[in-house]
């Protein structure tokens, strides 16, 4: 995998106004869904959407990036992404389960960011054989034989991503960095938010052939 680990450092200021009053929307709403919805929504548990805020802000502020199309991997509510948008990215995101692509809509729409979202796996076509190999359960979150391609429907190719954020399971942070391998463009940036409760950024270089040496 040529995958690398990036250091950054954090600078805990003032969050602005429109981000803390953001967050304070998104929170209110992702709470009352969770509380009132009859429905289980499998597999979706909010991040620390303060600590990614953060993370973020440290790849715009150190100019990790190689560009600035953004797209978030399982968007659930959409938070990351609408964070990604009000940071200036051009900020999309890619949810399977459909009434939590509808609230994310809603989330945006109230607050007029441009944030657009796609319905389906974020799977890229052709990848499924990574998920056969690292994951021998059912997870519809990353089947991409479950729903349409996403991809289509945003009209962008997972290469043209800049910088991408997922919030794996443990057991599937080994998948998602080798989907993120296979689709991504040589210098994007990988978010990822860990059960320590932080956010690893990770950049892919290209392959080494070592017969070359």
């Amino acid at each position: 995998m040529a995958l690398v680990d990036v250091e950054y450092s954090l600078e805990r200021t003032r969050i602005p106004d429109s981000v803390a009053d953001f967050l304070h929307e998104a929170n209110a709403r992702t709470n009352d869904y969770l509380t009132h919805s009859r429905v289980r929504v499998s597999g979706f548990v909010p991040s620390d959407f303060v600590a990614v805020y953060w993370a973020l802000r440290a790849v715009t502020r150190e100019n990790m990036a190689s560009g600035s199309v953004f797209c978030e991997w399982g968007s659930g509510f959409g938070v990351v992404a609408a964070l990604a948008s009000l940071l200036g990215f051009d900020a999309y995101g890619i949810e399977i389960d459909e009434r939590l692509l509808n609230a994310s809509r809603d989330l945006v729409y109230a607050l007029g960011l441009p944030v657009e979202f796609a319905h389906g796996s974020y799977v890229p076509p052709g990848a499924d054989d990574i998920i056969d190999e690292e994951y021998s359960s059912d997870s519809f979150w990353l089947d991409g034989e479950t729903a349409d391609d996403a991809y289509d429907e945003l009209d962008i190719a997972p290469d043209e991503f800049d910088v991408v954020f997922a919030y794996p399971w443990p057991n599937e942070e080994s998948a998602v960095g080798r989907l993120f391998d296979r689709c991504a463009a040589e210098g994007a940036l990988l978010l990822t938010y860990t059960q320590l409760d932080e956010v690893r950024v990770r950049r892919k270089l290209p392959s080494v052939n070592l017969e070359n040496y």
